[in-house]
């Protein structure tokens, strides 16, 4: 019996000492010799484990040194792996290891260029056949770990597939982990810490499960410089990093067990001097954004963001000419660069890699924690495969708070011909109470600054569903000029100023089909439009105000316009067009607008002028016309195009600073041909002024004058009654002007018939017609009248000046005289009466007299005359000589008929300065008698001399009675040559009168 217990102590000593000699010797060796062998024959690069050390006892296994790679290049190392496992690993159907610890690890992951994997290259697999599916063993292997550490472990990635190769790493990196199972719904808490050269401190805490699948905790990333990570980035886009720091930290929920439920809470996110450049220009600058509080819920497609808040961003984009937005054009994809090798030629160990790597990248790009696939599965069942969101429902962003505060945005507009430049600053925008669903309107306000000293600012309320929006627009000093090169290539003017001021309320029910409303007051000052061909100005004002505007569906109503300094300028050109026809350019392929569409409802409630001028010119003239209308001011009633009440006007002001001119009445505006009753007067209005006009109507300067009219036009139902009074004063006509265009009238003459007493013109044109007959034209008619008027008084002007002063049907423009007379009878005192009294309302009318003879009727009276007086002077002589008593004159005597004969011989041979033919001396004497004095009354008869002289008697006897006798003004009155006529058929004659001006 003693024997026996020796020999089972001997045998309990013996089995120790194997148990300790196995544990503590012989177990680490073979565990160290075949891990070194595993490694030479496996790995691809030089490895080795430096020591293995073992506790039976204790059942802790440490192993030392593992080295895989290069010597002064390891790809995997560490320096202690300590395990230590519990002994009820034995019995209790789980291992169970009560510490683990890694220290110094250090791992090495590299993608080269043909994107081959480092560590799938370190080790040559052979290929095991998988089991059957109904084989396989899906039970999660049951492990319990009461605490995992890993001690300053570090790690170095480098991939040199992007055009730069991505680097980053860590050399502090730490893990605490306690509690971790692979058995259900036990949890394990962890603590994870990272840090390294590259920044990107990390801290993870939380809590897992395994089995299923579930994690919690929160996550802070500091100083994430995105530099390192950029080349990804700008090989997909054309982006190049200033810089960039992101700093977020996150609470979250990961739940697998029925499906992908992930959530996140409490979300900080805050990007620092973030920087980017395309194309050597500067794109975007983010000196600061932070994002707090936000959340995430993957399963209710929710996401909301208690506040969002940015400063000083800086944006600089531009619409390219072919209408792209090159910011947008930049974030399109590029095409990846395609990888050298292709699988054809990869061998099967470069295929696993191949497969390896991009399961990496893209457990990588989903950022889910991996685990090994049978880790998820229950230990006795299959689980049922995770369901994702349903993404038929849109996702709902909340934003309860937005604030960004002085944004920078610099824009160019390159699709007009010359490019536009939008400085948009600083902008300052907030909007409060977001939800991306549009289940309730959302707060926002928005001011910023804009080129020049613009501002714009909105503020209100804005709906996504449908879209529509309440909100205060209030603009001022926003510089038209923007508008230049939009407008100008459509129209051929120049805009050279105009500020845009508004205060409205922004209404939007729908877009589809459009429901605004927009009200409120606008202005636009300082507007200055110059005609592009001839560089004038055609338009302008200091300001125009729109009082109590509102636009609803296609109406429009203004309470009130106010025009303050308008100015306007016409102008007929050369060619007779004006400055207004032809200021719309033509755009090639434009469509045709459709006439179909309703008219737009109009109504202005007022409008009213101030100080306001206009230019009128005239180039076809030469030399050309202009004059000037200043002064305006005046009202303009309602005006409404639904309605058919007239508007009132009443307008006034000076031309050339002088004249005044009024215009008052009412009109329908829209329609014009409907009803119309305006008064237009002028006074005062400087003749010389329209010189151009007479010059080329008329053929005559105007040396001065003065022009009033009055113009009354009426239009009832299309039918036009007009009213031209045309009263000029001091009218006088200067010199003559060569003109084609010149009516051919006697001007001069036609002006002072019409000329009154007091030197004025006083002319009444009535126009009556119906103005929807095509054939009807109101100043062509004006101007055919006036002509009219004058070609009948210059044609008959006698009998235009006698019917002044109601005289008879006389021929006043001549005096009838007897044959061989210049006596004047009744007759032709009392038309020479009616002539004077017609001269005295024309006192700008000379009077020309020309005597008239004629050699039918007065000759024979005449050379009787001529040889009585003869006898006369020849008896008064011898008289004289004998000492015989005679009269005071020789016009007294009385001479026998038989002293005639012996006179009538001196006389003949006298006056004919010859002897009388010698067969005359055959004849008697009375017969001989008869023969001189029939000769001497031929020769006197045919005397221009004696008719001459008869005629300017006559002439004279008319001119005496008319200063003498009618109280005529001798200047007036002119004797013109004489001249010779045919007698009248009761064998007068008659002198003629002409009428001339002064």
């Amino acid at each position: 019996m003693r024997i026996r217990k020796k020999t089972l102590v001997a045998s309990l000593l013996i089995a120790g000492f194997l148990y300790v000699v196995v544990g503590f010797l012989l177990i680490p060796a073979i565990v160290l010799h075949t891990a070194n062998s595993q490694l030479a024959k496996l790995a691809t690069v030089p490895a080795h484990l430096s020591r293995v050390e073992f506790n039976p006892f204790s059942m802790e296994l440490t192993l030392w040194g593992l080295h895989i790679g290069e010597a002064d290049a390891p790809q995997l190392a560490f320096r202690r792996l300590y395990v230590n496992a519990e002994l009820d690993s034995l019995w209790g159907g789980a291992v169970h290891l009560a510490d683990a610890e890694l220290e110094r690890a250090h791992g090495e992951i590299l993608f080269a260029q043909d994107g081959t994997f480092n560590l799938a290259q370190l080790f040559v697999l052979p290929d095991s056949a998988e089991p059957e599916p109904e084989q396989a063993d899906k039970r999660v292997f049951p492990l319990l770990l009461d605490r995992l550490e890993l001690i300053s472990n570090s790690l170095h990635f480098v991939d040199q597939r992007p055009s730069e190769p991505v680097e980053f790493g860590y050399d502090a990196l730490s893990l605490e982990l306690t509690n971790l199972s692979t058995l259900p719904d036990d949890r394990a808490q962890m603590s994870l810490t990272a840090s390294g050269p590259f920044g990107a401190r990390l801290d993870w805490q939380g809590e897992a499960t395994l089995v299923p699948i579930t994690s919690k905790g929160s996550l802070r990333i500091q100083e994430v410089h995105l530099d390192t990570f950029w080349p990804y980035v700008r090989d997909q886009f054309a982006l190049d990093l200033t810089d960039g720091v992101l700093n977020a930290s996150t609470d979250y929920q990961l739940d697998l067990s029925e499906r992908t439920d992930f959530k996140l809470s409490n979300a900080q996110l805050a990007l620092t001097q973030f920087g980017i450049d395309a194309q050597a220009q500067p794109r975007v600058r983010v000196p600061q954004l932070a994002i707090r509080n936000a959340s995430l819920d993957l399963v209710k497609q929710q996401a909301s963001i208690e506040q969002i808040s940015s400063q000083q961003l800086e944006l600089w984009a531009a619409r390219e000419a072919d209408g792209q937005i090159d910011l947008l054009a930049l974030l399109q994809r590029q095409s990846p660069t395609p990888n050298p090798a292709t699988p054809a030629e990869e061998d099967p160990s470069q295929q696993q890699s191949t497969r390896q790597t991009r399961a990496a990248e893209e457990a990588e790009a989903q950022d889910v924690p991996q685990a090994d696939s049978r880790a998820a599965e229950p230990a006795t069942s299959e689980p049922p495969a995770p369901t994702e969101p349903s993404t038929s429902e849109p996702w709902q962003l909340q934003i309860a708070q937005a604030d960004l505060k002085d944004y920078q945005l610099h824009l160019i507009d390159q699709v007009p011909a010359q490019d536009v430049a939008l400085e948009i600053g600083p902008l300052n925008l907030s909007i409060r109470d977001f939800d991306s669903l549009g289940l309730k309107p959302f707060d926002l306000s928005l001011d910023t600054g804009l080129n020049n000293g613009g501002q714009l600012s909105a503020k209100g309320q804005v709906s996504l569903q449908p879209l529509g929006a309440e909100l205060q627009v209030i603009t001022s000093n926003i510089d038209l000029l923007l508008a230049r090169p939009y407008v100008e290539p459509r129209v051929r003017i120049q805009l050279r100023s105009g500020k845009a001021h508004s205060d409205l309320k922004v209404s939007l029910g729908n877009v589809s089909p459009l429901q605004l409303t927009v009200s409120g007051d606008a202005q636009v000052s300082q507007l200055h439009l110059v005609d592009a061909e001839r560089k004038r100005d055609l338009l302008k004002w200091q300001q125009l105000t729109l009082s109590s505007l509102r636009y609803t569906d296609n109406s429009l109503s203004i309470e009130q316009i106010a025009l303050q300094q308008p100015y306007a300028r016409f102008i007929i050109n050369e060619d007779l067009t004006t400055n207004f026809s032809g200021l719309l350019i033509e755009q090639p392929g434009q469509p045709a607008t459709s006439g179909n569409s309703d008219p737009m409802s109009i109504r202005i409630g007022g409008i009213s002028l101030r100080d306001g001028s206009a230019n009128f010119a005239d180039f076809s003239l030469r030399p050309n016309f202009a004059t000037a209308i200043g002064q305006l001011n005046g009202r303009i009633g309602t005006l409404d195009n639904q309605s058919s009440k007239s508007a009132s006007v009443d307008v006034t002001g000076k031309v050339d600073r002088y004249a005044p001119v009024s215009i008052k009445g009412s009109l329908t505006p829209f329609d014009p041909l409907n009803s119309l009753d305006i008064a237009t007067r002028f006074r005062n209005v400087e003749l010389t002024t329209l010189t151009p006009y007479s010059g080329k109507f008329a053929g005559y300067r105007i040396r001065k004058g003065r022009l009033n009219l009055n113009l009354h036009y009426q239009i009832e139902k299309g039918q036009l009654t007009a009213q031209n009074k045309v009263l000029l004063e001091g009218l006088q006509l200067g010199e003559r002007v060569d003109s084609p265009d010149a009516v051919d009238l006697p001007v001069r003459l036609a002006v002072a018939l019409l000329k009154d007493t007091k030197g004025n013109i006083d002319i009444e044109l009535p126009v009556s017609g119906n103005l929807e007959d095509p054939q009807f034209s109101v100043m062509p008619i004006v101007w055919q009248t006036l002509r009219n008027l004058a070609l009948r008084a210059v044609q008959a002007p006698f009998k235009f000046i006698a019917g002044l002063v109601g005289g008879s049907d006389d021929d006043l423009s001549e005096v009838t005289f007897a044959a061989g007379s210049n006596n004047l009878d009744a007759a032709a005192q009392s038309n020479l009466n009616t002539l004077a009294s017609a001269l005295q309302e024309r006192p700008v009318l000379t009077l020309e007299i020309e005597g008239m003879s004629s050699a039918e009727a007065d000759g024979p009276i005449l050379a009787a005359a001529r040889l009585n007086g003869e006898y006369q002077e020849i008896q008064f002589k011898s008289l004289q000589a004998m000492g015989e008593k005679v009269p005071a004159s020789p016009e007294l005597l009385e001479i026998d008929d038989d002293d005639k004969p012996p006179l009538l011989e001196g006389i003949y041979r006298a006056r004919m300065k010859q002897q009388p033919p010698a067969d005359w001396a055959e004849l008697d004497r009375e017969e001989r008698a008869a023969k001189m004095e029939q000769a001497l009354l031929e020769l006197w008869s045919r005397s221009d001399l004696l008719l001459r002289r008869l005629a300017q008697s006559r002439a004279a006897e008319i001119k005496a009675y008319l200063v003498d006798s009618a109280g005529l003004d001798a200047q007036r009155i002119y004797l013109v040559d004489v001249g010779k006529t045919e007698p009248t058929v009761d064998a007068k004659v008659a002198t003629a009168l002409h009428l001339g001006s002064q």
